[in-house]
């Protein structure tokens, strides 16, 4: 009988679906490793907090002396090779699972550990030997047999590392270990920050599948409830929290978590949306998830705001904010992205080109952080007010024009005070068009800032009080650091927002979805309702024109 092949120390965690892989068949050549070398690659390793099944639940307690026996009639042998000192600490932890649980993740007891004791295939050891925990050898395996001191276990782990052959999961071509080990670091922040999340109440029907795998990990799954109710009473149970879609809560639902303890994590569309309308029923392709507030409401702190006024971007941070920035500009990505062709009409000669993008009237955003202001066409009137000489286009939105929500503008009214009304084509090549936006809340201020445009703020969107607007909405005086455009990159569009593959479904990076959707990649499939929404948009529209 053969011997199943053993999983390679790099893998990747379970996911709904098909399996995952991060490696290929097949060996690769060894290089010379020196101990700097090792010592890079263990770093790498140990910084990420990877390797194993690393997306197992943590170690109730920490235990100082591990014995990872196969029987616990191996465990007097197991000790026998302890110093008199440890042998009284040792506790056994399993090598399998019981049926229906999660491993447990070997880096929560690792860092705490003074010692292990394990056979030489167990995956165990080799993560022992890149933390440096002492290792005793209970049999020989891939990994160092009885008798092998701590450089010779460093050196057969390392080797193992470069030798193995890894594969992109997201385009299935060859991959190095760095970037596999940074995928798979992407993936445990991810899990860790679902891990006490545990119900899901306000979502769309036709939205839960997406946000099922953003909020996804391996320890348990996301309960949906349409009852506001037993959505607190089973996070209460079980002890975790609930994920809101903000708006199709109520209030009587915040006022009784806040009452109970119970955690609400607020999950909005992400600032990279999708390519189409989420009133079409498109699924969005990013989220932000967030513990202590929503972004969009300048009444408390959010993540994302804390994020800005607190983190270091690091520079390579910030060249990797700059980089996905000229990736945005050339593929002409933004939040709802256009895949069909539109010809703008010409501006006039030698005069200043003001774009005013119009919102859903009682878009939370706007009710939240509006500061007191929600007419389109006040919006607009403050603009002609601010910029006599200027051309003013007025852009209606998306949603608003197909008939799905508040905030229609007659175009007689618009012409009052813009020189166009422009409906159509993207945003990204409208904006590449004008030198400057007058915004309420609207996402369209921050990305006519990548593209290196003035933005004047009416209300207060997450992107003011940075000092990169002009603001003449009230500004929280949590807010008031100086930031770059750069900085702002970094935290709005890497590290606040979750992304998925449209391709694979997968958790991935803000690159790797900006490289789909440059690629004209979609992903619907509630296509048929889309199309039944849009006829029924047509018809309202038609109903109040």
């Amino acid at each position: 009988m053969t011997t199943p092949a053993l999983p390679p120390l790099l893998r990747a965690p379970p996911f709904p679906g098909d399996t995952v892989t991060v490696t290929q068949e097949g060996t690769a050549p060894s290089p010379d490793l020196d101990a700097d070398t090792t010592d890079r690659l263990f770093a790498e390793i140990r910084a990420a907090r990877v390797g194993g099944c690393f997306w197992g639940t943590p170690a109730p307690a920490p235990i100082a002396v591990v014995l990872r026996t196969r029987e616990p009639r191996e465990d007097l042998a197991a000790r026998a090779l302890l110093p008199a000192a440890d042998r009284a600490a040792a506790q056994r932890v399993a090598v399998t699972a019981r049926r229906g649980t999660v491993p447990i993740d070997p880096w929560s007891l690792l860092t705490g550990m003074t010692a292990l004791v394990a056979h030489g295939d167990d995956d165990w050891v080799a993560l022992a030997a890149v933390a440096d925990v002492r290792v005793h050898l209970l049999s020989a395996g891939r990994f160092g047999v009885p008798g092998d001191d701590a450089d010779t276990l460093r050196r057969t782990v390392a080797r193992h590392l470069v030798q193995t052959r890894y594969r992109d999961p997201f385009t299935g071509e060859p991959s190095d270990l760095t970037a596999t080990v940074a995928t798979l670091r992407d993936w445990r922040l991810t899990f860790a920050g679902n891990r006490n999340i545990v119900a899901g109440c306000g979502f769309s029907w036709w939205k839960r599948h997406e946000i099922a795998r953003f909020l996804y990990t391996p320890e348990h799954d996301l309960r949906f409830f349409r009852s506001e109710r037993r959505a607190l009473a089973y996070a209460a149970r079980v002890g975790g929290a609930v994920a809101i879609w903000p708006s199709r809560v109520s209030a009587a639902m915040v006022a009784q978590a806040a009452a109970d303890a119970i955690p609400l994590v607020r999950v909005e569309d992400g600032f990279v949306r999708s390519v189409g309308l989420g009133s079409n029923l498109v699924p969005p392709s990013s989220v932000a998830v967030d513990w202590r507030g929503i972004h969009y409401d300048p009444s408390r702190a959010s993540d994302l705001e804390t994020l800005l006024a607190t983190a270091d971007f690091p520079p390579e941070m910030l060249a990797r904010a700059a980089r996905l920035r000229d990736t945005i500009l050339a593929a002409g990505i933004s939040k709802y992205g256009s895949d069909t062709v539109h010809c703008f009409p010409p501006r006039q000669p030698e005069r200043r080109l003001v774009l005013v993008p119009g919102q859903v009237e009682d878009d939370m955003s706007v009710r939240l952080g509006g500061d007191g202001l929600a007419s389109n066409l006040e919006l607009l009137r403050r603009t002609r007010e601010r910029e006599p000489d200027a051309e003013i286009w007025f852009r209606p939105h998306p949603d608003v024009t197909a008939g799905h929500r508040v905030g229609a503008v007659s175009e007689a009214d618009a012409l009052r005070y813009a020189d166009r009304v422009v409906v159509g084509g993207g945003m990204a090549p409208l904006l590449d068009l004008v030198d400057g936006v007058h915004v309420l809340t609207s996402l369209t201020g921050f990305e006519a800032l990548l593209r290196g445009r003035d933005v004047t703020c009416h209300g207060t969107p997450f992107y003011a009080g940075w000092g990169v607007t002009r603001d003449l909405g009230h500004v929280p005086d949590r807010r008031g650091r100086p930031l770059s455009v750069l900085d702002l990159i970094a935290a709005v569009l890497i590290a606040y927002p979750r992304y998925l593959d449209p391709a694979t479904s997968l958790p991935c990076s803000p690159e790797v979805l900006i490289g789909r959707m440059g690629q004209g990649a979609t992903h619907n499939r509630l296509g048929w309702v889309s199309r039944l929404r849009q006829v029924q948009g047509r018809l309202m529209g038609a109903k109040t024109s």
